[in-house]
């Protein structure tokens, strides 16, 4: 038997007094990963009984607790973690820095604990605090659910928890480390169908089409990233959709989604969303398809990762950027910095997002490629590229390269759709 925690995940060992937590997180977590209120009583008061430090020790453990996962380490917390309120503090800080809360219950029969209790030499605490306890326990069972743990694991006695022999450390979905490419990173597509083949071709791509799927490989073993915004204001959405959902399927391809693929996804599914922006021009397109294909397009987009690290961390693609504090980590802020990047909250005189230029205070080992926000030609800035040159738009379809760092581009055949603005304007600088 075993326990599946997200690898970067802040887990709260939840229970009463010698309930079995302290030799849990001994047996399956380095000492270092383990952060201990008895611990710090006794950092803060040389005796890791004296209730009195309670207060110290916890403002002490709650500090570990943020640099550790500041600093992307999975953190343990054996404390009784029995109240609404302690918990509601650490959950905090796991939102503060994205990462996933995980619940391990040990809802051990309080007989049990006592007779546990009994033999310890080190303190008791006594039948009356350990059924105080146990009832405080109960109480959290009904509530945990509901304050947001994104996993809740229950050991219902002694023999569950022996038989637990390993926890097992899940690698998020957007951790591709492992793959080191060769990649070819593609920027917004926006429906333009031919231009996509062309720079696929261009690219060394050998493509052949029966029906709606595509058969494409690359002589080289060369991998296809898209950065999103698959649809709207082009030509061809679903023939778009249909490529490189099959070259995902196959594996030559990762997509992440842009923010126009999510609000195609909430339309599709029924939201009362505003048709503009080019979602009009999709929507007349897929009529043209079959219920199968559309529901394909559901399930594709929905599966979609916000971001990808690639290459041993030396590689983020995001549609719309990624501040280096954010990559690897996983929360709706960051899904939301994904598809819109850093934004005021405000908007400008037409009712585009004001946008601000995350790139220009970006110090990050990894490099990051993204579009969203077109310019005139591929745009390094510190160690980011916006490869978005807006082909719907009348500009270039881009690809970035890598590890190379080329750019290879093909003109659009024509404009589209008229940008809002002039391409180089959408960003603050």
């Amino acid at each position: 038997m075993f326990i599946k925690i997200p690898e970067l995940s802040l887990v709260l060992l939840v229970g009463t007094s010698s309930s079995g937590k302290s030799s849990f997180a001994n047996r399956f977590f380095k000492s270092y990963e383990v952060v201990s209120s008895d611990y710090y009583r006794a950092i803060v008061s040389n005796n890791e009984n004296n209730q009195k430090a309670t207060k110290d020790a916890f403002e002490l453990l709650h500090y570990t607790v943020a640099k550790r996962l500041k600093n992307a380490l999975l953190t343990v917390v054996d404390a009784t973690n029995l109240f609404a309120k302690d918990r509601l503090a650490l959950l905090k800080i796991a939102k503060r820095y994205h990462f996933l809360p995980v619940a391990i219950v040990f809802n051990i029969d309080p007989k049990i604990c006592e007779e546990r209790d009994k033999k310890r030499v080190d303190r008791n605490v006594g039948e009356y605090v350990i059924n105080a306890q146990y009832k405080n326990l109960r109480n959290s069972l009904k509530k945990l659910k509901y304050e947001g743990f994104k996993q809740i694991h229950i050991l219902k006695s002694p023999e569950d928890v022996n038989s637990i022999d390993k926890i097992v450390r899940d690698k998020l979905n957007n951790d591709k480390k492992d793959i080191k490419g060769p990649f070819d990173i593609i920027g917004d597509l926006h429906g333009c169908y031919d231009e996509l083949v062309e720079l696929l071709q261009k690219l060394g791509y050998i493509i052949k089409n029966s029906s709606n799927y595509f058969d494409v490989y690359h002589p080289e073993g060369r991998v296809v990233l898209f950065l999103g915004d698959l649809v709207d204001r082009g030509p061809d959405s679903p023939s778009v959709l249909k490529l490189v959902m099959s070259m995902v399927k196959k594996e030559i391809a990762f997509s992440v989604p842009g923010n126009h693929d999510i609000k195609l996804l909430d339309k599709l599914n029924g939201k009362n969303v505003n048709l503009s922006y080019g979602l009009e021009v999709t929507l007349e397109q897929l009529k043209k398809e079959s219920i199968d294909f559309i529901a394909e397009v559901k399930d594709f987009i929905f599966s979609l990762v916000s971001h990808y690290i690639f290459d041993g961390g030396k590689l983020v693609v995001s549609h719309a950027g990624l501040k280096e504090e954010l990559q690897g980590r996983v929360s709706d802020y960051v899904r939301d910095f994904c598809l819109y990047g850093d934004t005021t909250g405000e908007f400008d005189e037409i009712g585009l997002p004001i946008r601000l230029n995350w790139a220009k205070d970006y110090h990050g080992e990894a490099t990051v490629v993204y579009g969203h926000s077109p310019v005139l030609e591929a745009e390094w800035y510190n160690n980011t590229i916006n490869i978005d040159t807006g082909a719907v738009f009348g500009g270039k379809l881009t690809a970035l390269r890598y590890p190379e760092l080329e750019i290879v581009s093909v003109n659009a055949k024509k404009i589209y759709r008229k940008p809002a603005k002039p391409l180089g304007e959408y960003t603050l600088a």
